[in-house]
């Protein structure tokens, strides 16, 4: 079961979507607060990201001209095909495997439309429009970790049962990952990334396992939604991810 089929409960509005579980993105849908929730989450996260985060991820806020206010999808889109041939694409919420992975087969990354309240800032169970963008867009400018991501869609359609195999694998890298750097150990995972208390126990807390990475054992290692991480593996390079998502096994 995936987790879009494990919730009883979805936030998002799902009743104008598309086929393939797209909705479009109206920027007056925005109210000032919600703009005011975007201004605070992108000057908290992007203070830690340039501390923390790996350069590529630093990068791509950079040439996105991601700041203080909601993003429109189309024109980073239009920034980001121009870099890597990948668009964004807005949905309400989770939806299924099989659309998540089929957008990503073909270069489409989906967001969610809706942010998170302000007594909502630091915990939320599902993902949201900032989690999704800010977590996960910048990222997707690298020309290494974009094909990645593809190819990372293009085994979810093939994977069949295995298919919990590749849920960890991503939980590991796209979410909660970590890369050593000549900097030092950075952050690329957008579930780190987007909470300011995931990023210091990520770095700083003792007791925390940083292992190195290694694909049979990523998918061997179950992981839990709902409290900060005990386990993060650590890559020396963004190409591992390749021989990772080609495992035969999957």
């Amino acid at each position: 079961m995936d987790t879009f089929e494990a919730l009883t409960t979805l936030r998002g509005d799902y009743g104008a979507k598309a086929s393939d579980w797209t909705v479009p993105q109206d920027s007056a849908d925005y109210s000032a607060e919600d703009q005011a929730v975007w201004r605070l989450l992108a000057d908290r996260q992007t203070a830690l990201a340039r501390r923390h985060a790996c350069r590529e991820f630093v990068d791509g806020l950079q040439a996105l001209e991601i700041g203080t206010a909601i993003p429109d999808f189309e024109a980073v889109s239009d920034r980001l095909e121009r870099l890597t041939g990948w668009r964004i694409v807005g949905v309400p919420g989770l939806i299924p495997d099989a659309a998540f992975y089929g957008h990503l087969a073909n270069r489409r990354f989906p967001v969610t439309v809706w942010i998170r309240k302000r007594s909502e800032i630091d915990y939320l169970v599902e993902p949201d429009l900032f989690h999704d963008f800010f977590g996960h867009v910048p990222l997707l400018g690298n020309p290494v970790f974009a094909d990645y991501m593809q190819l990372y869609g293009q085994r979810g359609i093939e994977a069949g049962p295995r298919i919990d195999l590749l849920a960890r694998l991503y939980w590991y890298t796209a979410e909660f990952g970590l890369i050593r750097t000549p900097a030092g150990l950075k952050i690329y995972g957008a579930g780190i990334l987007s909470s300011a208390s995931e990023v210091r126990h990520a770095i700083e807390d003792e007791g925390v396992e940083r292992l190195p990475f290694d694909a049979d054992r990523v998918m061997r290692r179950p992981y839990e939604i709902d409290k900060l991480q005990n386990t993060y593996f650590v890559l020396d390079d963004f190409r591992q991810l390749f021989e990772a998502a080609g495992a035969r096994f999957i």
